[in-house]
């Protein structure tokens, strides 16, 4: 007979507050093309993004980590001393030891919070919020910290045509706390490991260490290029308009709502086309606003639904205790979705 003592924590939980950081240094399209044959046109044609935000030296994961979180907080109306874990997700903190959550837990103030990174690419903010709720329903933290974060600019290839447009650097954060009602509807996600070779890293660390350039990608210069991140684009596009649009359809269903329940949706921040196909799919109605942040922020990767939901708060497009779908999906490939209620 077990004698395990279990521990309860709240009913549900919900997002208490949202923060954002976007680096100074925005990058016209006009810069992507010193290295690469293309057109402004074309690339706002092909993926909608006009700018993006790449970092400088003194933004670095953490710091940027921690500008974001530190909005989060003050939204939610806590303090540090109050997080009881930290949960990270990114694929752009290069030490593979130890994880980034636990300097940003430190200096955030927290009371030595749990800290700890995931790797599951642009679905890591679904990933996080479904743990985070976990950890609440669970008992073993009141409140959680969840931040996606990238500085995708170092994983770019800017001769690489088919991406060099795409990413961009910044980071989104969310505190997750206790609730009396369901705030954040179930998660419905999952992976297709048998497709990740659509989105990946072009050389493994490992074999960018041995030196032996006989391999490895050259630049236009003849030098080693840099690991960054590759995609078969037109597989890519595929999968996400017509897969993912039936996993945002699963997590309407799974929250027992309708399209025509929705406030507002926030999906993944990929690519326009992507968006609209999504939009379509899903016959969202005109009442339903739209996430369309990768305009001017380019592709962050984990970071781009908190820093959409962040934008969309900020600027009145959408408000507090309006109903949301939220899906990621990328790298893995891997997704999640869920329905929420704004904080």
């Amino acid at each position: 007979m077990s004698k395990i003592k279990a521990r309860k924590g709240a009913p549900y939980a919900r997002i208490l507050g949202v923060g954002g950081y976007r680096p100074v240094r925005v990058v016209p399209n006009d810069v992507i093309l010193e290295k690469i044959d293309s057109s402004d046109e074309w690339i706002r044609s092909r993926s909608g993004i006009e700018t993006r935000h790449w970092a400088n030296d003194e933004e670095t994961v953490a710091a940027m980590s921690i500008e974001a979180a530190g909005k989060a907080i003050a939204d939610a109306g806590i303090t540090a001393e109050q997080i009881g874990a930290v949960v990270v997700s990114t694929v752009s903190h290069f030490s593979q030891t130890p994880a980034i959550a636990t300097e940003i837990a430190d200096k955030l103030g927290t009371n030595k919070a749990a800290a700890f990174d995931i790797s599951a690419g642009c679905a890591g903010f679904g990933y996080g919020l479904t743990l985070a709720k976990g950890m609440i329903v669970e008992g073993s933290a009141e409140y959680v910290l969840v931040i996606g974060v990238e500085r995708l600019s170092d994983l770019t290839d800017l001769e690489d045509r088919a991406t060099a447009f795409l990413f961009g650097d910044g980071a989104g954060a969310v505190v997750v706390g206790p609730s009396e009602e369901p705030h954040i509807g179930p998660t419905v996600w999952g992976s297709e490991g048998d497709k990740s070779e659509t989105i990946k890293q072009t050389v493994p660390w490992n074999e960018f260490r041995l030196g032996d350039v006989s391999n490895l990608p050259l630049d236009s210069e003849g030098n080693v290029k840099f690991p960054a991140i590759t995609q078969e684009g037109q597989a890519v596009f595929r999968w996400a308009v017509f897969e993912m649009a039936k996993v945002a359809q699963q997590a309407l269903d799974a929250a027992g709502i309708t399209a025509n329940d929705l406030d507002v949706f926030i999906p993944h921040q990929a690519n326009v086309r992507i968006i609209d196909s999504m939009v379509k799919t899903l016959k969202l109605p005109e009442h339903v606003t739209v996430a369309r942040d990768v305009r001017t922020t380019g592709n962050t990767s984990a970071a781009s639904i908190p820093l959409a939901m962040e934008r969309l708060l900020a600027t009145g497009e959408a408000k507090s205790g309006d109903t949301a779908l939220v899906i990621g999906f990328g790298a893995g490939l891997v997704y999640a979705a869920s329905v929420v209620t704004l904080p």
